[in-house]
């Protein structure tokens, strides 16, 4: 099977095919750091104890990830919530989910989905 040839970085370091510079690894990690110093923590965000207090009782009731069936440890937004309160309490928008759906495919479903625009 043929294997695709290593290529340059901009920097002039050779990479090999699927490999990754460590300079672009350090710039991603530098673009993921100023994001985050804009992201509100995660109490502002709507997950304070009343939360945990909604998401642990939600997780008796609905023991199986809506995706797999495994067991359920998350609950998540169906609708991303994006700092909407009212959508965010709305317990028809919750899913229970086990952590490998949560971090593989439903973070892959939301990126195919468009991001609305509030007015």
């Amino acid at each position: 099977m043929p294997v695709r040839a290593p290529r340059l970085c901009s920097c002039g370091n050779r990479v090999p095919s699927g490999g990754r510079c460590p300079c672009e690894v350090k710039r991603t990690s530098e673009r993921k750091a100023r994001f985050d110093k804009t992201r509100p923590n995660s109490s502002r965000r709507g997950y304070t104890g009343a939360w945990e207090k909604a998401r642990k009782a939600f997780l008796l009731r609905h023991r199986r990830c809506a995706f797999c069936g495994d067991h359920a440890d998350l609950v998540d937004h169906k609708i991303p919530h994006r700092g909407d309160q009212s959508l965010f309490w709305d317990r028809d928008n919750w899913q229970p989910l086990c952590t490998p759906c949560h971090s593989g495919a439903k973070q892959r479903q939301e990126r195919r989905q468009p991001h609305e625009v509030k007015q």
